[in-house]
């Protein structure tokens, strides 16, 4: 019987592999961590907008500034030039 269980019409078999239908508290319970996972990722994205957009550029400018005006610590120039 290469069609699967009797009765069984939720399954699809496959070169021998049988796939049964998710039960209902798994389909739930995916659709569940989806939301969440949309959810967090809109989440930081209302509040980390300006980096997914625009990068880390804020934190590294005022880094070049001071390098701009000779302002490298001693330990720093020898590694910079």
């Amino acid at each position: 019987m290469a069609g699967g269980h009797h009765g069984d019409h939720h399954n699809v078999t496959y070169e021998g592999l049988s796939l049964h239908k998710a039960s209902s508290w798994h389909v739930n319970a995916a659709k569940g961590f989806g939301g969440l996972m949309w959810f967090w990722i809109f989440y930081r994205f209302y509040h980390d907008y300006d980096t997914f957009l625009f990068g880390h550029a804020p934190h590294f400018e005022h880094e070049l500034h001071e390098e701009a005006h000779g302002h490298v610590e001693k330990g720093q120039a020898a590694a910079h030039h």
